[in-house]
């Protein structure tokens, strides 16, 4: 496991202020439990940082409402435990948010999966060594070369939705982020279940 796990790697233009959209804080947290009580979601003890995040698409465009950064520990969220993106540049490796926390380290990768394609909703992105190992290259996988939380990776969606299945499927696995996998759905809802289903197949 790489030591620079969890850590925010985009210059980051956070202003603190009052938890994001309630009705949209209380779905993450509702969906966030059974991916948490999975470990799909939680805290590697070991090297004192969180995995995993969830985010959906906001009301305006180019926003969404994301897990703040090392909040995997925490078994049940509140809205206190999500940042709203505002704006960001994929290009220029920076994230302007507003919320009780900073966004997640990862928000630049669900910036770039939202600019995809417009019918994904949600975006859910978990940990599991077993899970990772039996799907790398497997399903759509991105470079080993390229790390978590930079533009490269967010390019690197854009060539698997481009290229293969993730498209259609929403799964991709993330070589150069070690148990890192990523699900995308119409809705919450859908994302979550593409990963709970995959653990529950391994159980």
């Amino acid at each position: 496991m790489t030591i620079d796990e969890g850590y925010i790697k985009y210059a980051s233009d956070w202003t603190r202020g009052p938890a994001p959209d309630p009705a949209a804080t209380d779905l993450l947290s509702r969906w966030r439990r059974p991916l948490y009580a999975a470990a799909l979601v939680g805290h590697y003890d070991d090297l004192g940082v969180g995995y995993g995040n969830i985010s959906v698409r906001g009301a305006q465009d180019g926003q969404f409402i994301i897990s703040g950064t090392q909040t995997g520990q925490i078994a049940d969220t509140s809205g206190a435990h999500y940042c709203l993106v505002t704006s960001y540049d994929v290009e220029a490796n920076r994230v302007a948010c507003t919320g009780p926390v900073e966004a997640s380290s990862e928000s630049l990768t669900h910036a770039a999966l939202y600019e995809l394609d417009p019918n994904i909703g949600a975006v859910v992105h978990v940990h599991s060594h077993p899970l990772w190992t039996k799907l790398l290259h497997r399903v759509p996988t991105t470079a080993e070369n390229v790390a978590y939380g930079t533009p490269e990776m967010a390019r690197e969606f854009v060539r698997l939705f481009r290229d293969t299945e993730f498209c259609t499927q929403g799964i991709a696995v993330m070589a150069g982020h070690e148990d890192g996998i990523v699900c995308v759905g119409a809705n919450l809802e859908q994302a979550a279940n593409r990963a709970l289903r995959m653990q529950h197949e391994i159980e």
